[in-house]
């Protein structure tokens, strides 16, 4: 059997999902699962080999009281640190089908108006959940010497959790006023422009990138892209991203112009739009006019970077 990258695993344990997880742990242990079952019943758990099968292939989802013993038994036995799988499962609930991936939040709890989300995302049916779901995302902002945004590049690990997924959903917000028929959508790395859909009076925009393989459950992809933003009447004084299902890991960081410096820059994470910072921190220029926040295990949520000028 071959056995897993350590590093794989550790990336699995930490996003998930929980039959990626399962499935990467068994591989790096290097054990069948029939003597992944004798294990479990020395220790007073047992479960059929179908069930141990459709768990790591995410056709099934440990729900039972008995289910839940039996994944805090292979915790010890694939030498895992306490709740690493438990906790991927999330709270208990009402019977029905499990989904593969992550909880996932709705575009519209992360960007306003939420109406105006929904029609836009309507124009281009799909499924709430795209199956992908973030391992590490790498953004750099420029604001340029008009002290508007300038440019937003992106550089995206991501990870499949159901099969056959093949693009992935890219949306931007401009500022007030801004043009949205002006900002320029760029596909660079492992990626091509698909369909692209705007919303002149709510300044969004929505552009698929065409991967350039069809994923199955557990591949990774990684993406460039980014957006050349169009001016608006006021200068910009902030950058939000919002998850709707996490990351492993998100890394933000603006630069300013020379000409163009704030006088005071802050970090800040929100539950919706709108809502009062549930989280703050000051933030100081470098050496190169750059401000950053790292974020990790982050949860469903708006993370940005906020700055005065005066």
């Amino acid at each position: 059997m071959h056995k897993s990258d350590p590093a794989d695993l550790a990336a699995a344990l930490r996003t998930g999902p929980f039959h990626l997880a399962l499935r990467t742990a068994i591989s790096a242990r290097g054990l069948a699962l029939h003597r992944i079952r004798r294990h479990l019943a020395l220790r007073g758990v047992t479960v059929g080999l179908t069930s141990l099968s459709y768990w790591q292939q995410g056709r099934r989802r440990p729900e039972r009281t008995e289910s839940l013993r039996a994944v805090a038994a292979l915790e010890e036995v694939l030498d895992l640190p306490e709740h690493s799988l438990t906790r991927l499962l999330g709270p208990r609930r009402a019977a029905g089908p499990a989904p593969a991936g992550p909880p996932v939040r709705p575009y519209r709890d992360l960007i306003s108006p939420a109406v105006a989300v929904d029609d836009l995302l309507a124009t281009l049916a799909g499924p709430r959940d795209t199956g992908l779901h973030t391992i590490t995302h790498i953004e750099r902002i420029r604001v340029g010497p008009d002290r508007q945004l300038a440019r937003r590049d992106s550089q995206h690990a991501l990870r499949a959790h159901r099969d056959g997924i093949d693009r992935y959903l890219a949306l931007y917000q401009g500022d007030p006023g801004s043009d949205i028929t002006r900002v320029g959508v760029r596909a660079e790395e492992n990626c091509r422009p698909g369909r692209i859909r705007r919303d002149q009076a709510h300044h969004l925009l929505a552009a698929e990138l065409l991967l350039d393989r069809r994923l199955r459950a557990g591949d990774t992809h990684l993406l460039g892209y980014g957006f050349d933003d169009a001016p608006s009447p006021d200068p910009s004084c902030e950058y939000v991203r919002g998850f709707n299902s996490g990351a492993g890991q998100y890394v933000l960081q603006v630069t300013f112009h020379p000409a163009a410096l704030p006088v005071r820059c802050h970090r800040f994470a929100l539950h919706s739009p709108g809502a009062a910072p549930y989280e703050t921190e000051e933030l100081t220029l470098d050496g190169h006019h750059c401000v950053h926040l790292v974020a990790t295990a982050v949860r469903p949520c708006l993370l940005g970077i906020r700055w005065d000028w005066e």
